[in-house]
């Protein structure tokens, strides 16, 4: 008599849902990776934007916010800006992420994907 194993038919259309899911999410990573977030600080008077890989693409300032006098400003609204875009392409990502993987808890997902 020959043992059974239970499901043993839905192993294969469970390894094709895994590998669509993969994909979905290479899919998806690369998207993020190649999308754009800006943040500002100081009522608008400093913009910066980043990707998804977190690289900072521009860096847009008001003139009149460059004042020689007060360095430490432009340095605070810098990193504000910074910081706040970061933070939108984290949550970008994580929310993207989330759809395709239906708030299952894989390993390495959020925060180490990216």
């Amino acid at each position: 008599m020959k043992a059974r194993i239970p499901n043993a038919g839905n192993s294969g259309n469970m390894m094709k849902q895994i590998q669509k899911m993969q994909e979905e999410m290479a899919r998806v990573q690369a998207e993020c990776e190649a999308a754009e977030y800006t943040a500002g600080a100081g009522g608008g008077a400093v913009e910066v934007t980043v990707n998804g890989k977190h690289e900072v693409v521009k860096i847009d300032m008001k003139p009149e916010i460059v004042d020689p006098e007060d360095i430490e400003m432009l340095q605070d609204l810098l990193i504000a800006s910074i910081n706040e875009a970061m933070r939108k392409a984290d949550e970008a990502s994580e929310r993207e992420m989330g759809k395709i993987t239906g708030g299952l808890n894989l390993p390495g997902m959020p925060g180490g994907l990216f």
